[in-house]
């Protein structure tokens, strides 16, 4: 049974005070490095995500890389028509601590730009071009930001919920 789970099944709520997930690796380790980094956090069926500001999203990769030493995936939502519109999370995971832990930046709708990871994961390669591709934000300092799904000259970003369904005439 889930350890936040009680004997009767329910599940327990959320935890999303800093304070209280100052001991859980992750945090410890964007904690001990640099606290301002850190806007926001959720521990919720033994699952950590950290928001981080998205001015030190490759240096907080940096400090956990040592810990969760692998990048499974990169991922993008687009919140439209809330703001910050745009969220880009990073999946890690710890062979050594056998855990898992995710960093999400929010990115507004008019400057959906975030620094690339490639220098920490290379993996991020693939997917942060699948983003681009489909949603449209910009990695800065990514070598080739090229499409990788959709054609050359496709017009738009297509997994935007702004895109017309039937494409653009």
């Amino acid at each position: 049974m889930n350890s936040n789970a009680s004997s009767s099944g329910n599940i327990a709520p959320a935890i999303t005070d800093i304070a209280q997930l100052k001991d859980h690796p992750a945090m410890a380790r964007l904690l001990s490095w640099k606290t301002g980094a850190v806007t926001g956090a959720r521990f919720d069926r033994d699952e950590l995500t950290v928001t981080i500001d998205r001015a030190y999203i490759r240096d907080a990769c940096n400090i956990l890389k040592p810990e969760f030493n692998f990048l499974s995936d990169v991922t993008a939502v687009d919140w439209l028509p809330s703001e910050p519109r745009f969220q880009v999370t990073y999946h890690l995971l710890s062979h050594k601590l056998k855990e898992r832990a995710r960093l999400r930046v929010m990115l507004p709708g008019d400057d959906a730009v975030v620094e690339s990871i490639i220098s920490v994961w290379p993996a991020a390669n693939f997917f942060e071009r699948e983003i681009h591709d489909l949603m449209g934000i910009r990695f800065i300092g990514h070598p080739n930001l090229a499409r990788i799904l959709m054609p050359d000259d496709w017009e738009g970003h297509p997994l935007r919920k702004d895109y017309p369904v039937e494409g653009y005439r």
